[in-house]
Order: structure tokens, then sequence, then C-alpha cells
């Protein structure tokens, strides 16, 4: 009897090793240091499991020409990371054969070539408190390519009476995450340890701060400050609100939108004060903004939609951004931002980057979506890539939903029931193990 036991027991075990061996796929891939443009040699590379509270489930060192090789143990989806310098470079696993390479850039405290292109300031109020996002567009034109990258990576200056209800993060290319704000001195002041890739074309780092203060009086002094040179400082807030510049800054008012008034500091000095005082009441009418070919936003606002947009490429008729005007020289310093700062999406900000990472169970790799945001559909046939293809089905749904949203084509009644029932959808998978 006991030999009859023990040769079930073996035959179970041989079949759980076949299933996790059939499960299991190797990652290979090259890490490329653009710093010095050479392979990045003896840097640290882990697997790390999304769905299993980001834990490390497989080593590896880059070889004398960057090469390195990792063994996913199952079908979570995973995450490469690169420790260069002390900075870390995430990809997520690619399908398949694809390779999966890395460019890392060396790191230093402080970089030249990094300033704000845009701080821009949306304001409206809710409860009695003033609700304020604010979002930093920071560039790296460092040459040699370099990551500036420190406790204090980037600071900020926010009002001494504000709570922080959120923050956020997007590298060039990257997904948008939750990452860390540290008190800095001061109080209102702040710093990210973040690091600040060099820019990717276009593509820069995003910083975003959702923050209210107190607004029982209907009216607020704003002693604004940025810490980098800025090309533009940009106030965002509702027709029935008022701007009033005090501290003598040539704000120049940008009228191209009906539904919301827009003013715009050119050339903003690090650490001196802008002053200007808002009052009155009122919110951003999102239902009524449009925007050309439906695209989503940069960074927080598409990513948290499911969207695949990367916010930098031109929409309808070859303009980015939706078609601004030039009433302030061309082009117009917030035409590539300027429907992204209107969306005012909820983040979501972490949710969102481990549900575009999710791929469907069963396939070895991650779930096909690259860290610029760009869906790779898996082929047909099999369940696990009608499985796949189902759950790309409901991210294009989120981002679609946001889109009528923006122009205005679902009623709010229909808006709040499709994406509860798409909320639900989404922690579900997050909570499932």
């Amino acid at each position: 009897m006991k030999s009859t036991k023990n040769v079930f027991r073996t035959f179970a075990l041989s079949i759980l090793l076949t299933g996790a061996l059939a499960q299991a796929a190797t990652v290979n891939g090259t890490v490329t240091n653009k710093t010095t443009g050479k392979p990045a040699v003896g840097d640290q590379v882990v697997l790390v499991d999304v769905q299993a509270g980001m834990g490390e489930v497989a080593h590896a060192t880059t070889d004398s020409k960057g090469h390195y090789s990792l063994v996913e143990p199952g079908s979570n989806p995973y995450l490469v990371r690169v420790t260069h310098q002390g900075a870390g470079y995430f990809i997520a696993a690619p399908q398949g054969a694809t390779p999966a390479d890395i460019t890392v850039y060396d790191v230093a405290p402080k970089v030249q070539g990094v300033f704000i292109e845009a701080d821009v300031l949306e304001l409206e109020t809710e409860n009695g408190q003033l609700k304020v996002t604010e979002r930093f567009f920071v560039h790296n034109t460092s040459t040699p390519p370099t990551t500036q990258w420190s406790a204090k990576s980037f600071q900020v200056v926010l009002p001494v009476d504000a709570i922080v209800d959120g923050v956020g993060g997007q590298r060039p290319n990257g997904l948008p995450t939750s990452i860390k704000l540290d008190p800095d001195g001061p109080k209102g002041h702040y710093a990210f340890n973040f690091p600040i890739q060099p820019d990717d074309g276009e593509k820069d780092t995003l910083f975003q701060l959702a923050y209210h203060v107190p607004y029982s009086s209907g009216k607020y002094a704003f002693h604004a400050q940025v810490t980098l040179p800025a090309d533009n400082l940009a106030v965002l807030l509702p027709k029935s609100m008022t701007f009033q510049a005090t501290s003598g800054d040539a704000f120049k008012s940008v009228p191209e939108d009906p539904n919301v008034q827009t003013f715009v500091l050119k050339n903003a000095t690090p650490n001196k004060a802008v002053d200007f005082t808002i009052a009155g009441t009122g919110s951003i009418p999102r239902e009524q903004q449009a925007t050309p070919g439906g695209q989503q936003p940069a960074g927080m606002g598409a990513d948290a939609g499911g969207g695949a947009s990367d916010g930098n490429a031109p929409a309808a008729g070859g303009q980015p951004g939706g078609g601004i005007g030039n009433p302030i020289g061309t082009p117009d310093p917030l035409t590539k931002y300027k429907w992204w700062i209107l969306g005012g999406i909820a983040l979501l900000l972490a949710a969102a980057a481990a549900f575009l990472l999710r791929k469907p169970a069963g396939v070895a790799g991650a779930s096909g979506v690259p860290e610029g945001g760009a869906v790779a559909y898996p082929s047909f046939g099999t369940p696990a890539a009608k499985h796949g293809q189902l759950l790309n089905v409901i991210k294009e749904e989120m981002f679609t939903l946001e889109s009528e949203k923006i122009h205005g084509t679902v009623s709010d009644d229909e808006y709040g029931k499709v994406k509860a029932a798409l909320e639900t959808v989404l922690k579900r998978a997050l909570n499932r193990k």
C-alpha cells in the first residue's frame, strides 16, 4: 500500500513539475549605458512580481556585454528592474522571444540641462476648499545624457496650509505611478526622491500633486515659487472665478477656451515668489471639453483611464494638444499640455500601472504592455489569448469612456454606472493573487 501511495505521489509531483516548467519562460535582454554608449557591465537585474507585492523572484547580473537572463517562475505579470549607480530603471517583461533590452544612464545629484517647461496649476472649489492640481513638466537635456537623482531630485514649494491628497510621477515613456514626497526644510517645502531621466525625444518627466487649502472666505492669495528655471507658469480656473496678479508679474491671458480661464507667466525665476490672488467659486466644466481624435492626455490622466496615448503624439490636423491658438507666440507654450491639463481624470496611479502591466493567466511573460503604454494584442485561437484580448478590451473601454466623458457624448448617469463597473473589474484584477 505504501508503495502504491509513493507511486501516486511521484506521479502527481511529476505533473506539477511539468506544469511549472511549461509555464516558466526566460527573459533575456541587454542593458546599455547611454551616457557612455557602452554595455552596462555588472548591473543588478531583478524580476519583480507585480501581483506578489512587487516581490523579487529572480536575480541576475549583466555580463561583459551587458547581457542578462532571468527565468520567470510562473505566469504572473512581471517587471524587469535594473539598478545602475543606485537608480532603478524598469520595463514590463515582454512576452515570447522579444528581447527585454533596457537603457540606463549614469547618475549625478545635479546635472546641467534640467529645467521646467511648464508648471501648471488647475484651481477649482468644492465644499469650502480650494482644490489644486499642480503639474510639472520637467526636461533633462543633459549632454552626455545623465540622470539627475538623489533624495532631493526635484523640489517644490506649496502653500504652507496645503494638505496633500495625492502624488504621482512618470518617467519619459514610463507608466504613471505613486511616488514619495518628503518634507524638505521650511513648512510647505517638499522634495521628490524620483529620478529625472534624460528626455526621450519630446517626452519628459512629469510630476503631479493634488492638494487643497482652506477657502471659507472665498478668496486665496498664492505665493508660488519654482525651484528651477521655468519657461511657463500657468494658472487655470473656471470662468466664474477671478484672477489677479499682485506681484507685478506679467501674466498674459490665453483666451482660447470658452469655459476656462488661462493665465501664463513666461520665464519664471527660481525661488522668486510669484504672487496672485483668486476669488469666487466654481469648477471646470470638463463635459464641454473636446479633443480632436479623442486623444487621451499624457501621464496620469490617460493611463488611469487605461489609455495608451503618450500625450505627445499629434492630434487631428497635425496639431498636438487639441489645436490651441497662438495668442502669446508661436507655438503656444501650453499647446501640447492643454487638454491633458484639463482632463481632470481620477489618478488611481498605482492601480492603473498594475492594471496596465497585468497579463492573462497561463501566458508566460508580461501583459504585452510596454512601459510606453502601447498595447500589444496577443494572437487569437487559444483560451489564454482570448482572455488576454478580453483584458485589452476592458482597458480600451476605460479609455473610450473617459474620451466620451470629455466630449460630452455620454450622460452623467451612464458614465457613473459604466465607470463603477469597470473599476470593480479593475479592483478584482488587482486583488487576485
